[in-house]
């Protein structure tokens, strides 16, 4: 039962538009969005193998609609990261604006990592994504998708914005904010978020995000943008916290999103902008008027000239390896590999990774510094899931298992799969053409190594 409280708050700020808002909310299902993740397959191919049923989104290249009922997780589209279930609103927030493939990006409230992957999928070898969660068992969740997906060049911290505001000065080129909000755009999806619903929460969650957006603009370079999105209705957690911020910062702007954007969305109320300039360049998702749920985004952009210091304030805590552990990684490296990864691998505590990006290792609070290169046994390096998930395409020796294969089950049940009698030593296991897992050849076998947990029963 949709709370009264929010309807009167809706019908105020709706008007005439109000009717159709609410049938939608109450007489139409939530619909569900999966996005393409490009790091591993194309928007093209995902329609070409017809394996679902989607109609593509017109504001997000490799965004789609799903219009089957269907449980994704036992999917081999799913274990191979080919595929992200997102919601429409929530996948355009991140298609905002083009990232750039050189550029420094922070996401700082990420959980579950919807959008982080998003921007991840646009960053080149030369970017970095630092991706950050509040709540330690959500930045998991993080790691875990990461995974997945294949994502190269990030970095998964768990901290409070205050200390990311002390730690960076002025040198990521986005920043975006998905503060935690109220959650009235969820309504049709989480009856949670209905149940929890009120007033006095709305006010609460206005406070946190005034102090996460602050915090967010102490690490925007000159030039760079600010993205603040929330998945609530309420004026209090959108135009009223962009409008106090714009009036408090004068070198920040709102600019205008994606054409693509702007069409399929309404505008900024202007009445609850506390006088700042174009609030009605933000943008409002209704489920009457895209396809999807609730959602507010507000793209701001830093004055170039602004006077910044731009630096990173702490050490690199990242250690290099013993002259033990080098001859492994290398010795793994020829027997495996047609070419080294590019970067830097170094030790993280007791794991062995392989940082893509420059940006240094803080001491504490780190769930994931890069990509998680093996384990040392002996003088061998055993390789982890995440590096056979993430650079699959470096491996030598590769066997690529298509949809009709039977194989691919057997695999996903972690048992033992055929291969060529020729076939000898670690090599990667894709599902038509992305990386899936990876496992030792020998004697016309591959023995798994796909992760205990990760396995279908």
């Amino acid at each position: 039962m949709i709370p009264e409280g929010f309807k009167i708050k809706m019908k105020n700020i709706l008007g005439d538009e109000y009717p159709a808002f609410i049938d939608a909310l109450e007489n139409r299902d939530a619909v569900r969005g999966m996005r393409a993740n490009l790091i591993k397959t194309t928007a093209e191919k995902l329609v070409a193998d017809g394996e679902f049923d989607i109609e593509p989104l017109s504001y997000v290249d490799n965004g789609f609609i799903l219009r089957e009922e269907r449980q994704m997780g036992a999917s081999p589209y799913h274990h191979a990261g080919m595929v992200y279930m997102q919601d429409p609103g929530a996948m355009a927030t991140a298609s905002a604006l083009d990232i750039e493939p050189d550029w420094w990006v922070a996401d700082l409230c990420a959980a579950p990592g919807g959008k982080s992957s998003q921007i991840a999928e646009r960053l080149g070898e030369e970017g970095f994504l630092l991706s950050n969660e509040y709540v330690p068992k959500r930045a998991k969740i993080i790691v875990g998708n990461f995974e997945r997906l294949g994502v190269r060049n990030a970095m998964v911290t768990s901290m409070d914005t205050a200390r990311l505001a002390d730690m960076f000065e002025g040198v990521f080129d986005l920043a975006l904010v998905d503060a935690p909000c109220s959650g009235e755009g969820m309504f049709r999806k989480s009856e949670e978020a209905v149940t929890d619903w009120s007033e006095e929460n709305v006010m609460i969650s206005a406070k946190r995000q005034r102090e996460i957006l602050n915090n967010a603009r102490s690490l925007v370079k000159p030039g760079g943008y600010l993205l603040y999105s929330t998945c609530t209705y309420s004026p209090e957690e959108n135009e009223e916290i962009i409008g106090d911020f714009l009036i408090n910062n004068p070198d920040f702007s709102l600019v205008r999103v994606k054409e693509e954007i702007e069409k399929r969305t309404a505008p900024g109320i202007v009445k609850y902008g506390k006088g700042a300039a174009n609030i009605e360049y933000a943008r409002r998702f209704y489920p009457h008027v895209s396809e999807g749920e609730g959602q507010f985004l507000a793209l701001m952009q830093r004055d170039a000239k602004a006077e910044i210091k731009q630096r990173i304030i702490y050490k690199d805590e990242a250690k290099p390896l013993s002259k033990q552990e080098i001859a492994a990684v290398d010795s793994f490296f020829k027997e495996a590999l047609f070419s080294a990864p590019r970067g830097r691998v170094c030790k993280v505590g007791d794991n062995i990774v392989l940082l893509s990006h420059s940006c240094p290792v803080p001491r504490s609070s780190v769930f994931m510094a890069g990509v998680l290169l093996g384990e040392i046994k002996g003088s061998t390096l055993v390789p982890h899931h995440q590096f056979f998930s993430a650079y699959a395409d470096l491996f030598g020796r590769k066997i690529n298992l298509s949809r009709s294969d039977e194989r691919v089950e057997k695999y996903l049940r972690g048992e033992e799969i055929d291969a060529a009698e020729n076939l000898k030593g670690w090599c990667a296991v894709l599902f038509e053409g992305a990386p899936l897992g990876g496992g030792k050849a020998s004697g016309g076998k591959i023995k798994n190594h796909y992760p205990k947990g990760l396995r279908t029963r």
